[in-house]
């Protein structure tokens, strides 16, 4: 099983100033120990879950830029963006960038957003969720575009392009990964236009993950694409668990996510200092995970 480490909060001490380089380190130590993949959050405002909007938050993208210039071997991705944020052409644009810089270690994370305030805040548009999904959709059409050397254009119903020019293009194919457990419009998405799925659950929760993946499945034979291509990736849910403390009955999950088809874990570091120092001691762990 692969591992992967979600760096969700930004209130380093030390303020501002301390944020570069804390940030620095989490990729250096990223790896050191052999993670296989880091991931940042897709907001202008940190999530009224974890504190709200009075906390740090990272633009994303710049902050896996810097992040491509601190690590050599890992995959860089946000955890999840939304259609809302950026223009299709423009996302798929950065997406390339970060895939050159980085020699070929960028990954497309996308779901359908949800986060209204933050929209609202910045005067961003903020549509309903059946136009969100639509918006995802042509989204999900336009970035496999312009990765193809298609140049013809597109039009759709909410974005028209008249030239999908994108040069460079990737040095590697950016895998799409898309977020969220929906049944009937999610799964459907990510069995026809993705390479990865990413669901949410934690401890125990093997019986739920495992109903949305053969759900994913049945999407998958209807559109007719291959469901063993698929990467299925989870987010680890917070819980009293700890990876590291508890490493033995954490090891013991994983095998019983693994054994259901997921293959690859984003953990969330529950404190805000220090993600570095985290990332270090689970590679006491990393080997372990591999192993699965």
């Amino acid at each position: 099983m692969k591992l992967a480490v979600h760096h969700v909060f930004f209130d380093y001490e030390g303020g501002p100033t301390a944020i570069g380089p804390g940030i620095a380190d989490f990729g250096k130590a990223a790896d050191e120990v052999g993670l296989d993949a880091i991931s940042v959050m897709d907001h202008y405002w940190q999530m009224i879950q974890v504190g709200g909007p009075e906390l740090n938050m990272l633009e994303a993208y710049t902050t896996l830029g810097f992040l491509a210039a601190s690590t050599t071997d890992c995959e860089l991705q946000v955890l999840v963006t939304g259609p809302t944020y950026r223009h299709p052409g423009l996302l798929a644009k950065i997406i390339s960038t970060l895939d050159v810089l980085s020699g070929g270690r960028a990954v497309l994370g996308i779901g359908a957003a949800w986060y209204e305030e933050e929209h609202v805040g910045l005067g961003v548009p903020f549509p309903s969720t059946a136009e969100r999904f639509e918006r995802l959709e042509e989204t999900l059409q336009i970035t496999r575009q312009m990765w193809s050397r298609d140049e013809s254009g597109y039009a759709g119903k909410h974005y028209q392009l008249g030239r999908t020019l994108n040069v460079p293009q990737p040095v590697r194919t950016p895998p799409i990964m898309i977020g969220g457990g929906g049944e009937r419009k999610t799964l459907r998405m990510v069995a026809k236009y993705g390479d990865a799925t990413n669901l949410f659950g934690g401890r125990g929760d093997q019986a739920a993950i495992s109903h949305k993946l053969e759900v994913l499945r049945g999407h998958c034979e209807r559109e007719g694409t291959d469901y063993d291509r698929l990467r299925k990736t989870l987010t680890w849910a917070a819980n009293p668990m700890d990876p590291i403390e508890d490493s033995r009955a954490f090891l013991d999950e994983l095998r019983g996510y693994a054994d259901i088809g997921i293959d690859q874990l984003f953990l969330m570091p529950a404190s805000q200092p220090g993600v570095g120092q985290y990332v270090r001691r689970l590679g006491e762990i990393v080997p372990k995970v591999h192993e699965i």
